[in-house]
């Protein structure tokens, strides 16, 4: 398997030095997104806030150590996992990116998905999950495992949550999130199964993979 990281590092220094959209004029730090390159799970938040525009990494405030606090429930440490956002330089006064920014820093968490290869995304927010499943309601789809082909990366599986920030600002979202991120080892067994069904049947069928499904 070849190795990832010189690419890896190599875009993660693009990023740093992106001029595309205003945003970098109003942050202090590009949050470009950290962890495991190698992981099966990569999570995808919305934006950069006040903590993580200071030290250039991402989910170290409130809602990172919430978000922390729940991968140890199902095993897993921050180092362990992919960790991300939308766009990657903090909006203005903690507000939602507008759809301009979110195209502009588009190509960069493309690059990112195509380079880590994960089995599963974990999308936190309505924004992020937006711009995978767009159309869809986060009130509806949280908790279940989406599988779409996007242009771009192909076949992939979402699995959408609240934001943890949400949850710290909404205490009946709390334990909606944390029920719904402990299936997350579940939902990873299903897909390594589909994987290797999918293997084993390749040689017998030529019909196309479904587009859409829940599980």
């Amino acid at each position: 398997m070849p190795d990832k990281n010189p690419s890896y590092q190599k875009l993660i220094q693009e990023i740093k030095q992106c001029q595309k959209c205003p945003l970098k004029k109003t942050c202090h730090l590009i949050v470009p997104g950290e962890g495991n390159i190698d992981t099966q799970i990569m999570f995808i938040g919305e934006a950069p806030g006040a903590k993580e525009d200071k030290t250039g990494h991402p989910f170290v405030g409130a809602a990172g150590k919430f978000l922390e606090e729940m991968l140890e429930t199902i095993q897993l440490k921050r180092k362990d996992v992919y960790i991300a956002n939308i766009v990657k330089c903090r909006p203005p006064h903690n507000r939602d990116p507008f759809p301009e920014e979110i195209q502009a820093c588009w190509p960069w968490l493309e690059k990112q998905i195509k380079i880590i290869q994960p089995l599963l995304i974990v999308t936190l927010g309505r924004h992020a999950m937006e711009k995978f499943l767009p159309g869809q309601k986060i009130s509806q789809v949280h908790g279940k495992a989406l599988r779409r082909t996007i242009p771009e990366l192909g076949e992939q599986v979402f699995y959408t949550l609240y934001h943890p920030a949400a949850a710290l600002y909404n205490g009946s979202l709390r334990q909606v999130l944390i029920k719904d991120f402990q299936r997350i080892p579940q939902v990873l067994k299903i897909i390594k199964k589909e994987i290797q069904k999918q293997k084993l049947q390749s040689s017998f069928s030529s019909q196309p993979p479904e587009q859409e499904s829940l599980f």
